[in-house]
């Protein structure tokens, strides 16, 4: 009866040691899913603005056309080129940024990597991901100003056109 009631206590305490909790199941790892769908979200929204960058980009271009080797508007293009590369580079490097987030969700699901680990690198990925939305409402702001200036330069020089056409009246 002793060896039988050893058997079950090893059998039992064998069981739950082979029963190991489902890393997907873990608190911290279901937390890292929610914050990688934030994470993706914000990406879409980067996206979608780097787009509308670009084609405030192109309004700027066209409305430059009409005026003859302006310097001004065309460093103010020059720059606004450079902006939107950057801007294109933090958003390719804020994807490359999810992809591994992605791998890191799959490498603990399946019990490639410990919780420890998965805590460790999420952290590190969460700063790098808030320092890429920083640095893209600096960019963004860079990119209003940007506009802005272009704008109020169009509509002087509207004005000025303007008054030479009355002036020549």
């Amino acid at each position: 009866m002793k060896t039988l009631c050893k058997l079950t206590v090893i059998a039992v305490a064998f069981f739950f040691v082979s029963c190991k909790q489902n890393p997907a199941e873990a608190p911290e790892h279901k937390a890292m899913i929610e914050n990688h769908k934030e994470m993706e979200t914000s990406h879409e929204t980067m996206a979608k603005e780097h787009n509308a960058m670009k084609d405030d980009h192109q309004q700027m271009v066209d409305g430059h056309k009409t005026i003859e080797n302006d310097s001004l508007h065309m460093i103010t293009e020059k720059n606004h080129t450079a902006l939107l590369a950057k801007h294109g580079e933090l958003i390719e490097a804020h994807k490359t940024l999810i992809e591994k987030h992605a791998e890191l969700e799959t490498k603990h699901a399946s019990g490639e990597i410990t919780l420890e680990q998965m805590t460790s690198e999420h952290e590190s990925m969460k700063a790098e991901h808030e320092n890429m939305e920083k640095e893209h409402q600096q960019i963004s702001t860079e990119h209003k100003r940007i506009t802005e200036e272009d704008q109020k330069m169009m509509k002087e020089d509207q004005e000025k056109e303007a008054e030479a056409t009355s002036d020549q009246k």
